[in-house]
């Protein structure tokens, strides 16, 4: 058997980390490529022989190209690879991952912007929904450094904003299923 070497970039993005390829480097076996990147079928759920953490939220892969919208700067594809079946589901998002867009297309030249503050549009394809990343650019490169924390992450690092545009009907028809908003019927307890 052969080995493929592809480039490839491990890279957190809020408290799930994965593994980012550009689409020009992907073969049309990307499912097949992702299960094998990630370690995946693994029976002992642990994704040993793989870049994979054993959980779902360390079990993931992303894609990123140039847009296929006008009003976007880079397309970004989702896949959720199942740590103990051969399974990548291409249907939903990670807010996590999507932190990790920005950053990535600048780092890896896929959108020149300049220093400060920079606001890259991203199309999650998946979901057919347009994200805004919001976060610091120093000498060409997302900042990395910073006093942000995340519960469950240790350490800090930059503060990365994201705008979802339109978030409703990516599962269902509407933001809310029912057209009903949310209420309580249980009153806080007076102290």
């Amino acid at each position: 058997m052969t080995q493929h070497f592809l480039p490839a970039v491990f890279m957190r993005g809020g408290s799930s980390k994965g593994v980012f390829f550009h689409a020009k480097d992907m073969p049309q076996n990307r499912d097949a490529v992702l299960l094998e990147v990630l370690g995946s079928p693994d029976p002992y759920g642990r994704q040993l022989d793989g870049m994979g953490g054993g959980i779902s939220s360390l079990s993931k892969g992303v894609i990123i190209g140039p847009p296929s919208r006008a009003d976007c700067d880079v397309d970004y594809l989702f896949a959720q690879v199942a740590v103990d079946k051969p399974i990548v589901d291409w249907k939903g998002n990670c807010g996590n991952l999507s932190a990790a867009v920005g950053p990535f297309a600048v780092d890896e030249g896929l959108v020149r912007v300049a220093d400060g503050e920079a606001t890259i549009r991203i199309h999650q394809v998946n979901t057919k929904k347009v994200i805004h990343a919001h976060f610091l650019v120093r000498d060409g490169r997302a900042e990395v450094r910073g006093d942000t924390t995340i519960a469950g992450v240790a350490g800090t690092g930059a503060r990365i904003r994201l705008d979802f545009m339109a978030p409703g009907a990516t599962q269902c028809a509407a933001l809310l299923p029912t057209g009903n908003t949310p209420t309580s019927s249980r009153a806080c307890p007076a102290r």
